[in-house]
């Protein structure tokens, strides 16, 4: 005892400053490290110590009742101190076995945590947020907004300053993919460049929020939450219509909806006091998951499959918790039962819907049937440009008028009922109120009660991810306690509270984000500052992103001139290699047994129209990360692979571009072959050529031009690619030279960059 007891009196050389917020780094610790103890039982003083609550870390250890985990305040009689600062294999904390460890500043950390009090608070994120004092800044010349004075608090506490400012170049091609997925055009950057008025950037702003492109690039980001698809999934996979409900969401965004009731609409838009169509369509919502078609298969166990898909994308999409993690047992690390689980649970149960759906004919219910006058009044004007299609049915929800029975499901499986349970909340989170329906409706107001701590916070840290890069709390799939701590926690409750205060207004909000200092640095990189903080949590600079998997196709249609804006309609079939649907299908026929390419316009409408089959999603698309649309997805992987590469370099879609931008470049520009590459390298970059550049790239195209004359390349195959006609007035030897100078550029890393 004495040799540990002694190494916890140690004096340390690090230092746990006076202002520390415990409640922001005790939990996660004691939650990830700590709970892995010795033997069986949990609170015997072989078996470990549990920390996870008070009751737990105050109460007598074993039979001897001398010793406690915690006692507050007293560190010679903490049993947790003595184990955490030990060698001893048969006692340390965390446990060698366990194979993890406590680094010296949280040894202190929890040390300082004991003497202090040992105060056990709520997780951060289940304490509603309050408005914060927005600091003062002495000699601040270069915020904008508020956004700024948060983030120059963190700076020099980290002894940071900001960056400079981006060039005009560099700032207007991020701004546009950032609220729009697609580039500048080069007159767009001219304009910008000539335009030297103080509020050229946020006219700038104003104009891009005001697009079509904007909602359209909200929508797609909103299919990954919405796990929306063109297919049923599983086996099968067979063709559904839920692109009508697509469709809302562009035109909800465009309207600038807000954000409550857009929530609202899609969770219980067929319980509201004055349901309409439109209503009704946007709960499609709830219904975009995997429907089985598969012979053999236990009906009811497949429903609760798809009640649970709904209880965890509610759980995920607005809440940021990991709700699923509660369907066997009591959530490991957040105060969450497995009966807090099927409460919630309850809210989607009264469905009238089947478990297995006969054939690929039959629309599962519950169901709705829009005409294409529908259509037209309820998108109107979103200025829907697609023909008028002929009635369709889409999906919708509908509750029985007798409520169907919830239980707590023994390990979560479907025949094995056993309490009985009533839709409510978790009371970690908020209590729901008396005064509510115990039904999707309440549920929307619950969620949106000002009290609601994870509402605003997750919604402006989706947005602010979209804008930056990355969440202020980076793990925005979860804000439960092995989440990631939020880097600014002030300036995320700032956010949360004005998004609220404003109105939910996602148009506002977006725009105060990117009228920011913080927004606009520069990405210039010292390599002091990559050294001490690689990531940029801090924000001294702004981060280089490489465009989503979408807007990489988007920009290549946008800059060569081929994208066909059409708004709406159903979903489109481009180019992707031959024979996957076939080698995947699963027997039972349909339209989706065949992949049959579209043809026309409808080979070049954005990347948000292309028909997404569950068990063959776009192959380019998934090749840089795209969601499978399985499930509910508020952040995608980041990878960096070969494939990319191929992706670029093989595409029919992309090389057709690069012909296409080629021939814009011969009609745009003289007869000149540097003026024709400046004007290609411009489009794909936002930026003009260095004289250096400009000679490699020139370099290229004359050892093109070589290789072409020798027979290594042939102009006709090459030309072929794609439907697209050439239409430049230059012989196919040099049209075929600067295409491939065209392919090289669009698979530059700039190229596919928002810097």
């Amino acid at each position: 005892m004495q040799k540990y007891s002694d190494m916890s009196r140690a004096q340390s050389s690090v230092k746990i400053p006076d202002s520390v917020d415990f409640s922001f780094h005790i939990k996660p610790i004691i939650s990830d490290r700590c709970f892995a103890c010795h033997g069986p039982d949990k609170n015997a003083v072989e078996g470990g110590l549990s920390l996870n609550t008070a009751e737990d870390a105050y109460m007598a250890l074993g039979e001897e009742k001398d010793r406690y985990a915690i006692v507050p305040g007293d560190l010679e009689k903490s049993e947790l101190v003595k184990r955490i600062f030990s060698e001893d294999p048969n006692v340390m904390m965390p446990p060698p076995e366990s194979n993890l460890s406590l680094s010296d500043y949280e040894k202190e950390l929890l040390k300082k945590w004991i003497a202090q009090g040992a105060e056990y608070k709520k997780h951060w994120a289940f304490i509603a947020p309050v408005s914060p004092k927005v600091p003062k800044m002495e000699n601040d010349g270069w915020g904008q907004n508020e956004i700024d004075k948060f983030i120059l608090e963190k700076l020099a506490s980290k002894g940071f300053a900001p960056s400079k400012k981006a060039t005009k170049e560099q700032l207007i091609r991020r701004v546009f993919f950032s609220i729009t997925g697609l580039p500048p055009s080069v007159e767009q950057i001219n304009a910008f460049l000539k335009d030297d008025a103080p509020n050229a950037y946020e006219k700038i702003v104003d104009s891009l929020l005001n697009t079509m492109d904007y909602a359209e690039h909200m929508a797609a980001d909103w299919m990954d939450v919405a796990r929306y698809a063109d297919t049923h999934g599983y086996q099968d996979d067979f063709e559904r219509i839920m692109w009508p409900w697509r469709d809302w969401v562009i035109h909800a965004f465009n309207k600038n909806m807000p954000y409550d009731d857009f929530v609202t609409y899609q969770l219980a838009g067929d319980m509201l006091p004055n349901t309409t169509k439109e209503s009704i369509l946007a709960t499609g919502f709830n219904r975009n998951h995997k429907i089985t078609a598969e012979g053999g298969v236990i009906p009811e166990e497949y429903r609760i499959e798809y009640v649970e898909d709904r209880t965890n994308t509610f759980s995920t999409a607005f809440l940021g918790m990991t709700m699923e993690c509660a369907r066997c047992h009591d959530h490991k690390y957040d105060p969450l039962s497995q009966k807090n689980h099927f409460e919630l649970f309850g809210f989607f149960n009264n469905v009238d819907e089947d478990g297995l759906m006969p054939n690929a004919q039959v629309i599962p219910k519950p169901y709705m049937t829009l005409t294409a006058k529908d259509t037209e009044d309820i998108l109107n004007f979103v200025n829907m440009t697609n023909s008028p299609t002929p009635k369709v049915e889409v999906m919708v929800m509908q509750d029985m008028d007798k409520p169907r029975e919830t239980f707590v499901l023994n390990r979560g499986v479907y025949d094995q009922p056993t309490e009985r349970v009533f839709p409510n909340t978790p009371e970690a989170i908020l209590p729901f109120p008396e005064d509510l329906p115990k039904n999707r409706l309440g549920l929307a107001k619950w969620l949106f009660n000002k009290d609601n701590p994870l509402t605003a916070r997750v919604a402006v840290n989706r947005i602010w991810q979209k804008m930056f890069g990355k969440g202020l709390v980076e793990s925005s799939y979860d804000f439960g306690n092995q989440g990631a701590l939020p880097s600014h926690p002030e300036l995320l409750d700032y956010l949360a509270v004005k998004f609220r205060q404003e109105g939910w207004d996602l148009k506002e909000i977006t725009k105060f984000m990117v009228m920011s200092a913080t927004y606009q640095q520069s990405t210039e990189v010292s390599e002091e500052l990559l050294e001490k903080d690689p990531e940029n949590t801090y924000l001294a600079r702004a981060s280089r992103l490489r465009l989503g998997a979408e807007v990489i196709r988007d920009q290549a249609l946008k800059i060569s001139g081929l994208l066909h804006k059409e708004v709406g309609g159903p979903s489109v079939k481009p180019y992707q290699p031959d024979g996957i649907w076939e080698e995947t299908t699963g027997g039972g026929g349909g339209s989706t047994s065949t992949y049959v390419q579209s043809s026309g316009k409808d080979l070049y409408r954005k990347s948000l129209y292309t028909f997404w089959k569950r068990t063959v999603p776009p192959p380019s698309m998934m090749t840089f990360d795209a969601s499978s649309r399985d499930l509910c997805s508020v952040k995608r992987q980041e990878t960096n692979t070969p494939l990319q590469a191929l992706v670029l370099l093989n595409d029919p879609q992309i090389i057709e571009a690069a012909r296409a931008l080629a021939n814009k470049a011969v009609k745009m520009t003289q007869q000149n072959t540097d003026d024709q590459i400046a004007y290609i390298f411009q489009n794909a970059t936002s930026r003009k050529p260095s004289q250096e550049e400009l000679g490699i790239l020139n370099t290229f195209y004359n050892t093109t031009l070589d290789k072409i004359q020798t027979g290594e390349i042939l102009p006709d195959e090459y030309l072929a690619i794609g439907e697209f006609a050439d239409n430049a007035a230059l012989p196919s030897n040099q049209l075929t030279a600067l295409c491939l100078t065209a392919h090289t550029i669009l698979n530059l890393d700039e190229t596919i960059s928002r810097g």
